[in-house]
């Protein structure tokens, strides 16, 4: 990504319904040269969507936890990985899923409406029997949410 990237992305991230001819006229390039610029920039991946983001808060789901997750790993059993993700997948209180290191197999975020609801969605997810131990943490508040739109301009080390 060089500078024009990155002010791109900056302003669509900002403003998302600027459009493109706003776009150019801000950033002082043509039209043409902004609509080439985003579509390469979603052909190779580095702009993945264009949709609202969304508060899982605000749509009725204000508690947030992890869960980590020990599976078994014999595939003739049922387990493995892929077989636990397309199980979470069908589950629409799961946000994501990730394959992890250390201490268990997979690392869950969920949502849920209350605490108590929170143990309706952890029986869901356990209900798969490939999985084989769990643990829970529930968040308490969001200091850093996600994001990516540092990485766009990452600061770099004195010297480099």
């Amino acid at each position: 990504m060089d500078d024009l990237d990155a002010r791109l992305v900056e302003l669509f991230a900002a403003e998302p319904r600027v459009g493109v001819l706003e776009a150019s006229r801000r950033l002082g390039v043509a039209r043409g040269t902004v609509q080439a610029r985003l579509d390469r920039l979603a052909a190779t991946g580095v702009v993945t969507g264009w949709g609202p983001d969304l508060s899982p808060a605000a749509l009725g789901y204000p508690v947030t936890a992890f869960l980590t997750l020990e599976i078994r790993q014999d595939t003739a059993g049922g387990g493995g990985h892929d077989a636990v993700g397309a199980h979470l997948a069908r589950i629409p209180e799961v946000l994501e899923a990730h394959t992890i290191t250390g201490a268990g197999d997979l690392w869950v975020r969920v949502v849920a409406r209350s605490n108590t609801d929170l143990q309706r969605v952890i029986d869901l997810v356990l209900s798969d029997a490939a999985i084989t131990r769990s643990s829970t943490v529930i968040a308490l508040a969001t200091q850093v949410g996600y994001r990516t739109l540092p990485l766009v301009r990452p600061t770099r080390p004195a010297g480099r």
